[in-house]
């Protein structure tokens, strides 16, 4: 914990080493009258650049801190001409002259513009990953990019996290997704890049989204085209690991003054190998095993969507997306029982498994849409999804003598298990001017059903039996209602707060029901649960920014992270002859209460310490049955204590620029499960190092590198995992004047992005390692077609619209963002 601390000042100590001018002035209209929410630029006279951006007050006012230089100040306002001061020497500070914005011409003639968004960009509450403007995710699915995040670990079961905390909550389009373990990590292998904007890491969420997520939220957007006119893209790409992959999209978009059309269609396709290694000492045995797992891919994504403008105020939509994919997943490699006091093989157990799957999402919105500028919003929104996944997996299991070739036994097994999620939503917001701040409250019902159907054969030459023994049916339903209310205001004195409460009722039915032998009888069991609980999320945060140079934020939130639904199911699933799977009836939520400090210097230096408390959270943990055989459950650890760190920055010098990551964590795990072997007490100081470079070449060139590194770190819970990391090259080749481009990129380049990582429990112990396909090489074209020109008018005020949320998100950019 010294560590952190040291690190922590050491790192804020540039916030005390420069004085700062205050820049201030007015912006009124032709009438003398202030005009409210005029976006303000603060620009260097030596290259254009924009230092800082502001937005007036009610009366018209403005202020910028800024070091010692030469300046001038732009002033944009839609429906006015952007007005311009002479420039002048900041050496003291200055009020500037009243500006006095004329209405602009009613004939505007269509105008080009071409704009890049900055790769990621830092704010107090969250981070971009702007996933359009980087190269080197081309070719990447979902949760590969996941995988290349700053702060955020996927572990080698597709676990994810982040800053060190595992129940990360994941939204797709702003809609948290109801899966969960392997349904969820292969849903967004199914999501690839060419289809997502950005991705948006939310380490402390307001009241306003749901409570769920002890670690936060990362939302990830699906590409909208927002132009006007009719236009769309093409693109394509192919992928070379081991295995060859391919990919191509198409996006069309229509857009006047009543309505927007939109739609688009990917595909992808490719086959994907990863190898993992394992070995497990039970008693007097050691289970050694290597196995290649093939995963073939075969997706189709789709988005459609109307906005309909009933004027000026009042907006209804639909929008359709969905997934259809055929996915399979074939396992070979032998598992050898060693006897240890010997250092002899026992025996050999050859089990090729093989699993044809199905997953077909489809998701419908509803939507209406009020607003006034600069006044009162509402939105509401309905949902319906659905989620159809079928597995079909054969399991043969045949045993051998040492030599390899003698077969002493087998046992056969097929695995069908069909799944259907159903999820219905109506959820409700409004916001409004109340007290010189802004007011906000809504609500939600949310309802998601889940049946799951796993049947189990025994297969012989003559054909299969259901084994109703090893069957068994699972249905679970759960009911979330949820209100909140949440309030902001930005008070003269130099500071801004806001604070918030969501409360959430949950009620949820399990019920697991099939048979089981007693006294040689087969009786039928239904092991049936119900649970009821509310409780209160309260969220606040208090921003110091009397000098905008140096902006503090101190926040705090409760969260809670829900079980999912198999990891509540009491039956023994077997994985093989020797790994079982068993979910936990008695599983409870775990709560997080988290404190967040951050401290922005200069809209650049961002550093940010945490502090969690995170109670009854989640382990995988491994345990015994039958002496040597193994079972795999979740339990809920006493307690997890985490305090992190994340220093970022941007920087840029001409033709180069770079955004840097330090994420730094300590964790501390304590539980009990029955003394002895059975005691968890582990703690780790672990890093995440992320950096991205990009290089501006000329002549439509350019390149990236991007450098990964992650340290020793804990999974889970239980797990104690090595070191890896990976380096990424890309270059991007602008065509066809500047309607195409062309991207190549490798991935993994030193081979270095491998896991490995070990456990000790309950008198077993595991090591593990393995690798997916390293290095790939990666090829993507794009064009984009049709209308590119916009009315001068609507072009400026999307402009101005960004330039204002940027302004009050108050936060900071890396990569190379600068508008042309």
């Amino acid at each position: 914990m010294r560590k952190l601390v040291l690190i922590f000042w050491s790192a804020l100590a540039l916030s005390f080493s420069a004085g700062a001018q205050k820049i201030s002035g007015a912006v009124k209209d032709e009438e003398g009258k202030g005009l409210y929410k005029t976006t303000v630029s603060l620009l260097r006279v030596k290259d254009s650049s924009v230092v800082k951006l502001a937005v007036t007050a009610n009366d018209g006012s403005f202020s910028f801190q800024s070091t010692p230089g030469t300046y001038l100040v732009s002033a944009s306002h839609i429906g006015y001409a952007t007005h311009y001061s002479g420039a002048f020497e900041a050496t003291g500070d200055i009020a500037l002259p009243p500006f006095r914005l004329s209405k602009a011409a009613g004939n505007l003639q269509g105008v080009t513009v071409s704009a890049r968004k900055p790769i990621i960009e830092v704010k107090a509450d969250k981070t971009i990953l702007n996933v359009e403007g980087t190269i080197n995710a081309v070719g990447n699915d979902a949760l590969e990019l996941l995988r290349r995040s700053p702060s955020v670990m996927v572990d080698k079961d597709d676990n994810i996290s982040l800053a060190g905390k595992n129940g990360v909550q994941i939204y797709i389009d702003g809609k948290p997704s109801p899966l969960s373990g392997s349904d969820l990590s292969n849903y967004l292998k199914s999501l690839q890049s060419a289809q997502i904007e950005a991705i948006e890491i939310i380490t402390n969420p307001s009241a306003k989204y749901e409570a769920a997520g002890n670690a936060g939220i990362i939302n990830i957007k699906l590409k909208k085209n927002k132009m006007f006119g009719t236009n769309g893209s093409v693109n394509g790409g192919y992928v070379l690991g081991t295995y060859a992959k391919y990919n191509g999209g198409l996006n069309l978009n229509h857009r006047d003054k009543n309505i927007n059309v939109f739609g688009n269609y990917n595909y992808n396709k490719g086959n994907y190998l990863m190898t993992m290694n394992g070995e497990k000492t039970q008693l007097d045995t050691l289970f050694f095993q290597k196995n290649e797992i093939l995963f073939r891919n075969n997706t189709h994504g789709f988005k459609a969507g109307l906005d309909y403008f009933i004027n000026k105020n009042n907006t209804i939509g639909v929008v359709l997306n969905g997934n259809i994919a055929n996915n399979d997943i074939n396992t070979a490699g032998p598992m050898h029982f060693i006897y240890i006091p010997t250092g002899q093989t026992d025996r050999i157990l050859k089990a090729t498994n093989h699993n044809d799957m199905k997953r077909d999402n489809l998701n419908t919105n509803l939507n209406y849409r009020y607003a006034v500028t600069g006044g009162a919003e509402l939105n509401i929104d309905a949902d319906y999804g659905f989620f159809k996944i079928r597995s079909n997996q054969f399991q043969p299991n045949y045993y051998y003598q040492p030599d390899g070739t003698t077969e002493i036994s087998r046992a056969v097994y097929n695995m069908i298990a069909p799944t259907n999620i159903d999820l219905y939503s109506l959820k409700a917001d409004y916001e409004k001017n109340y007290k010189g701040g802004r007011l906000g409250y809504g609500g939600k019902i949310g309802v998601v059903n889940t049946d799951n159907d796993f049947q189990r054969y025994d297969v012989f030459n003559a054909g299969k039996v259901l084994d109703t023994l090893k069957s068994n049916r699972f249905k679970y339903k759960e009911n979330i209602n949820a209100v909140y209310v949440n309030y902001n205001k930005q008070f003269k004195k130099g500071f801004m707060i806001q604070f918030g409460l969501r409360a959430e009722n949950t009620h949820s039915t399990g019920n697991s029901t099939g048979f089981k032998k007693v006294n040689d009888e087969m009786i039928g069991y239904d092991s049936t649960f119900k649970r009821d609980y509310t409780d209160l999320f309260p969220s606040a945060a208090i921003t110091f920014n009397k000098n905008p140079m140096k902006q503090w934020t101190l926040s705090y939130s409760r969260r809670i992270d829900r079980p999912a639904y198999q990891d509540l199911n009491p039956f023994e699933f077997k994985l093989n002859e020797y790994t079982y799977m068993k979910g936990n009836t008695l599983l409870r939520p775990q709560y997080t209460h988290s404190v967040d400090i951050t401290h922005i210097y200069k809209y650049k230096l961002t550093t940010k310490l945490t502090y969690s408390h995170v109670k009854d959270i989640f382990a995988q943990v491994p345990d015994t049955i039958d002496k040597t055989k193994g079972f795999l459950t979740k339990k809920n650890l006493a307690t997890q204590d985490v305090a992190a760190l994340n220093i970022s920055y941007p920087f840029q010098y001409k033709w180069y620029s770079f955004f840097a990551s330090l994420n730094a964590n300590y964790s501390h795990y304590v539980a009990d499960f029955g003394g002895g072997d059975r005691k968890v007490n582990q703690e780790v100081f672990a890093m995440t190092y992320f950096m991205q470079n990009s290089f501006n070449l000329g002549k439509g060139w350019t390149g990236e590198l991007s450098l990964l590194y992650i340290s020793p770190s804990i999974w889970q819970g239980m797990i104690r995992a090595d070191a890896m990391g990976m380096v990424d090259a890309g270059l991007q080749k602008i065509v066809f004047k500047g309607k195409g481009n062309i991207k190549v990129a490798v991935g993994d380049i030193l081979r270095t992005m491998k896991w490995s990582g070990h456990t000790d429990f309950a008198g077993v112990k595991s090591n593990f390692s393995g690798r997916g396909e390293m290095p790939q090489f990666k090829l993507n074209f794009n064009y984009r077609f049709g209308n590119s020109q916009v009315k001068a008018a609507r072009q400026r005020k999307s402009a101005i619209e960004d330039e204002k949320k940027r302004a009050e998100g108050g936060g900071q950019q890396g990569g190379m963002g600068n508008q042309k």
